[in-house]
């Protein structure tokens, strides 16, 4: 199978862990100056340095932890904010006056640091959770807290889940964006291999249709079987199935669209998105793939432009009742007959309707067919529709034709 090597990659994301990274370094060093140029204040200098040097080495031995989402482990984020409430609730014991002044806490706005890790890593909830750990942790601290410190609080509680809210969004885009690229190349893809088969295959087919036609006997046969494939290779080409990539990936490289094999997607299977890139999608498969093979020379398949997903129990057993349905205007109709296959895909429901310029059928004579025991309706149309929980109505009128229309409601068809 041939696999389509194209690769795209962006990322929102990763600017805010290097702005996350540089401001560790520069809170960091603004903590350490803060306490060196007050250190006379302390009552408890050496408990303050013995903070502040734990804060020093672990901040830079873990500036890789913060490079991006995948290295910023759970186990990380919950070390560094425990280290953040450690200084927190150690700066009234290291300067007593602390508890009753609004004096800066001994990793003073190093914390944010902490806080806005766990927003660029797990959105606002867990920004959420982070800043109000950090909260109670000030409340304790100070004993009495005064309207300075509640302010500091609630703007940093604030500030990160706004934040952590933005992340998702942008994580959201991305995806988005990504689709929208991974359409752009699969269009692309598709006029090419269009333009391909249209000055080679088709032409051939077309050559060998004419000739046998022209030659007769049983290259006539030959002939009418190479039209036959012409027509089915042109809609398969100008119905755009070409299948496209879905491939998830960590989020921390951004959106990316990676190359998959096409043996993936020969059955029209495709993915639907279900969750933040986490790969937990719900697997569907297109409706449209399953019906194209039908179409031919004698049958024409108007279908919707975009995919037409459904489970795949219930598009295998939609395309095997229009495939029954096709069947029967080939042996009840002649060879002679054309079908016209309809795709009609709606918010509530997908309609497939089949109808075929045949005699039509006479009145009576389904319940008669189904009297002496030959159930081709009753269970290769109707009964399968009947176990998704939708309906087959068949409609004939002799000298007219007949036309079997095939609902499945979307609620049924998705379980």
């Amino acid at each position: 199978m041939a696999r389509r090597e194209r690769v795209v990659r962006m990322s929102v994301e990763q600017p805010l862990w290097r702005a996350l990274t540089a401001y560790r370094l520069l809170t960091m060093v603004y903590a350490v100056l803060i306490f060196a140029f007050g250190r006379d204040k302390f009552e408890r200098p050496w408990a303050a340095a013995a903070f502040f040097a734990v804060l020093v080495v672990w901040t830079l031995a873990t500036l890789p932890k913060v490079a991006n989402a995948v290295s910023c482990t759970k186990r990380f984020l919950g070390i560094d904010l425990t280290i953040a409430l450690a200084g927190i609730l150690l700066t009234p014991v290291v300067d007593v006056e602390a508890r009753h002044m609004d004096g800066p806490t001994l990793p003073t706005i190093w914390t944010a640091g902490s806080v806005l890790a766990f927003a660029v890593k797990g959105g606002w909830r867990w920004a959420a959770f982070a800043s109000s750990l950090v909260a109670v942790a000030n409340l304790v601290g100070r004993g009495t807290p005064s309207r300075d410190t509640l302010h500091n609080v609630l703007l940093v509680w604030v500030a990160s889940i706004a934040i952590g809210y933005i992340v998702e969004v942008a994580r959201a885009s991305e995806r988005t964006l990504a689709r929208a690229l991974e359409i752009e190349a699969a269009t692309r893809e598709r006029e090419r291999l269009a333009r391909d088969i249209h000055d080679s295959v088709l032409q051939v087919l077309a050559m060998v249709q004419r000739r046998g036609t022209a030659l007769g006997g049983e290259a006539a046969e030959l002939g009418r079987m190479a039209g036959e494939q012409e027509v089915a290779l042109r809609t398969l080409v100008s119905s755009g199935l070409v299948p496209t990539t879905r491939a998830s990936e960590d989020s921390s490289l951004g959106a990316v669209v990676r190359t998959v094999d096409d043996a993936e997607y020969a059955a029209g299977r495709a993915r639907v998105p279900g969750g933040a890139g986490d790969g937990t999608e719900d697997r569907r498969w297109d409706l449209r793939t399953l019906l194209a093979p039908l179409a031919g020379s004698a049958v024409s398949l108007a279908e919707p432009g975009a995919p037409v997903l459904l489970r795949p129990a219930a598009a295998r057993e939609l395309a095997a009742a229009v495939s029954a349905a096709l069947d029967n205007v080939r042996k009840h109709a002649g060879d002679g007959a054309r079908s016209w296959i309809l795709v009609e895909d709606s918010p509530d429901e997908v309609v497939v309707t089949v109808r075929d310029d045949g005699p039509g059928i006479p009145e009576g004579r389904l319940a008669q067919a189904e009297g002496e025991g030959r159930l081709g309706v009753a269970l290769s149309i109707r009964g399968r529709l009947r176990e998704l929980g939708g309906t087959a109505e068949l409609i004939s009128v002799p000298g007219q034709g007949t036309e079997v229309e095939l609902k499945v409601p979307r609620g049924k068809a998705e379980r």
